[in-house]
C-alpha cells in the first residue's frame, strides 16, 4: 500500500488530523494533491507555513495569517462555513510551534475534533516523529517512505530526457544497478547525484554509480555514530572460514529487485562470535565488499549522551539514517560492549541495547547486520534469537589447512612469494594461533629481516612463531569455554573442516 492509499483510507474513515512524517516536503505535497484530486473535483489543498501564509492549489482568494494561532481560527471558519467541501489543509513545518506553545496544542486538537464533522482534514507535514501527548489520541502518524527503484528510475530517464545533448551509454544491467546504488536517497538527492554525474562526465555511463554512492557518504557524516567504511576485501582476502563463504555468496544477489521478484526476502543479519583475532572484524568488511554494498560501522560508544533520553535519540537517529542509506551492511562490532554499563549508568545501556534489538527485529529496510562478539557470556539469551539473525557462525582457532592458506595470503600482501618458504612446516608450528597472531608473526619477522639488511626467509618466521604466546595458551580458559559453547550445538562453525569433525565427533558419541 503507498502513502497515498493509506491516507485515502484514513479520510474515508474521518480522520481529521494526519502527521505526515517525511524530510521530502515537495514530493509529500504532490501525493497530497493526487490524493485531494482523486477525492473531489471541487475540492482545494491548502498550504500554510509562516513565511509564505495561505496559498490555495484551487487558485481561491484566502485569509492572512502570520500566526499559527491566527491560522487555525481560519482553517476552522473556512471548514464550518461549508462543512460539505472536502479540503486539505496542510500545515508546513507546524511541529516548530506544537513543541513552544501550548495554546497551539489545545486549538490544534480542538480543531482536529471539530473537523471530524466535516469534510476537511488537517495534514501536518515534519521531519520530526514525536508527536505531542495531547494530541496523539486524535492524530495518525505516518511516516512517508523514501522513493522505491520504480520512482527512482522514472526520475533518471526524465533527467536524461529534459537535459539537452546529454549521452547515456548504460546497459540495461547498468541502469538497474545506478538505481539500485541510488536506493535510500530522497527523490531530490537521488536527482542531484544523477545530475552530477551527467555534468561531470558529460556522459551517463557506469560512473554514475561513484556519484550516487558520494551522495551515500555525504548524508553518513552527518551522523558521528556512523562511519562509512570503503569496503574493498574480497573472500580472497580472508584465509579459511570456507562455510562462511560458501553461505553469503548463496546470498550475493539477495538485495537485487531479481531476488525479490523470485519472492525472496532481504537477509536480515548475520552474528559472528568466537575467539579474538579470528577474523570477524575483516569478514564484516569482506561481505560489504563481496556484495558491493556500502559498509557502515556503528560505533556504539558515540551513541551515549549526557542529557535524560539523548541517547535513545541518538540511537534512533542512527538506524534510521542507516535505513535511509539502505541497502546497505550495518557494522556492529563486540556488540557485548554495549552492555558494559550494566546498572551503573542508570540502565542507559539497556534501554540503548534494547532499541537496537528491537530495531532488528522488526525492520523492514534492506540492511543486513553484521555483529561481532568475542564474550558470548555477556550477551543477554534474547540477543541471539532467529528472527535478528539469519544464521549465527562461530570463527574458531584456524585449522592447520586455514593456517596454511591465512599465511600464504599475509606473505602475498606483503609482496612475497610463497613459494620460496615452506608454508606447510609454518602451519605445523603455528597449531593455537589465531588469524591476528600469524599475521603478527610475519610482521615481526620482517622487521627483524630488514634490521639485517636481507630479505625475509622461512627461519624468520619460525623464530617469530616461537617468540609469541598465542592467546590459546596464556587464556587457555576463556578459548576452551568458548569451543565448548560450539561444541553444544548453539552455532555454527565457519569452516567446512571444522564442521566435518564436528559431525564426526557426534557419530563416534552416539555408537559409544
Amino acid at each position: 500500500m503507498t502513502t497515498g492509499d493509506e491516507i485515502r483510507l484514513y479520510l474515508r474513515a474521518r480522520v481529521a488530523l494526519i502527521v505526515l512524517v517525511t524530510v521530502e516536503e515537495q514530493r509529500a505535497l504532490e501525493v497530497l494533491d493526487e490524493v485531494r484530486r482523486g477525492r473531489d473535483s471541487g475540492s482545494d489543498l491548502v498550504l500554510w507555513d509562516v513565511a509564505d501564509r495561505f496559498d490555495s492549489k484551487a487558485g481561491r482568494q484566502l485569509p492572512d495569517a502570520a500566526d499559527p494561532l491566527v491560522a487555525l481560527d481560519k482553517i476552522k471558519e473556512l471548514a464550518l462555513k461549508s462543512p460539505a467541501r472536502r479540503d486539505l489543509y496542510v500545515l508546513k513545518d507546524f511541529h516548530e510551534f506544537w513543541g513552544k506553545d501550548a495554546r497551539v496544542r489545545r486549538k490544534l486538537r480542538s480543531l482536529a475534533q471539530q473537523l471530524v464533522y466535516t469534510g476537511a482534514s488537517l495534514v501536518v507535514t515534519t521531519p520530526n516523529r514525536e508527536v505531542p501527548m495531547e494530541l496523539r489520541d486524535d492524530a495518525v502518524v505516518l511516516e512517508m517512505p523514501l522513493p522505491k527503484a520504480d520512482a527512482l528510475r522514472a526520475a533518471l530517464d526524465k533527467l536524461i530526457d529534459d537535459t539537452d545533448g546529454v549521452r547515456s551509454t548504460l546497459t540495461p544491467q547498468g541502469r538497474a544497478r545506478l538505481v539500485q546504488a541510488a536506493l535510500g536517497l530522497t527523490a531530490a538527492q537521488a536527482k542531484r547525484a544523477f545530475a552530477k554525474a551527467i555534468v561531470r562526465d558529460e556522459v551517463l555511463d557506469d560512473r554514475g554509480i561513484d556519484a550516487v554512492v558520494a551522495e551515500k557518504k555525504a548524508i553518513i557524516r552527518e551522523s558521528r555514530a556512523l562511519e562509512f567504511h570503503a569496503a574493498q576485501e574480497s573472500p580472497e582476502d580472508v584465509g579459511g572460514l570456507d562455510a562462511l563463504k560458501r553461505w553469503l555468496g548463496l546470498r550475493e544477489r539477495a538485495f537485487t529487485e531479481e531476488a525479490a521478484a523470485y519472492g525472496l526476502p532481504a537477509p536480515k543479519g548475520l552474528a559472528l562470535i568466537g575467539i579474538p583475532g579470528t577474523g570477524k572484524s575483516l569478514t564484516a568488511k569482506m561481505i560489504g565488499g563481496l556484495w558491493r554494498l556500502p559498509l557502515l560501522r556503528l560505533d556504539v560508544g558515540a551513541l551515549f549522551g549526557s542529557l535524560v533520553g539523548e541517547s535513545e535519540e541518538r540511537t534512533r537517529r542512527a538506524l534510521h539514517l542507516a535505513e535511509t542509506v539502505a541497502p546497505c551492511v550495518l557494522w556492529i562490532d563486540e556488540l557485548e560492549k554495549g552492555l558494559s554499563g550494566g546498572d551503573l549508568d542508570g540502565g542507559t545501556s539497556q534501554r540503548v541495547f534494547g532499541t537496537i534489538l528491537t530495531w532488528m527485529q522488526e525492520k523492514t529496510a534492506p540492511v543486513f547486520v553484521v555483529a561481532t562478539a568475542n564474550d558470548v557470556t555477556a550477551l543477554p539469551p534474547e540477543t541471539l534469537r532467529r528472527g535478528r539473525f539469519d544464521e549465527i557462525f562461530f570463527l574458531d582457532l584456524p585449522t592447520e589447512e586455514e593456517r596454511r592458506e591465512i599465511i600464504t595470503l599475509h606473505l602475498r600482501k606483503r609482496r612475497r612469494d610463497p613459494g620460496a618458504f615452506d608454508v606447510y612446516h609454518l602451519a605445523q608450528i603455528s597449531d593455537g594461533f589465531t588469524g591476528a597472531e600469524l599475521e603478527q608473526s610475519i610482521v615481526d619477522a620482517l622487521y627483524h629481516a630488514f634490521s639485517a639488511d636481507r630479505d625475509i626467509h622461512t627461519a624468520d618466521i619460525t623464530s617469530a612463531v616461537s617468540r609469541l604466546v598465542p592467546l590459546s595458551r596464556s587464556q587457555r580458559e576463556v578459548i576452551e569455554r568458548l569451543r565448548a559453547w560450539l561444541r553444544e550445538g548453539r552455532a555454527q562453525s565457519a569452516s567446512f573442516a571444522e564442521t566435518a569433525q564436528a559431525e564426526q565427533a557426534q557419530v563416534r558419541l552416539e555408537l559409544s
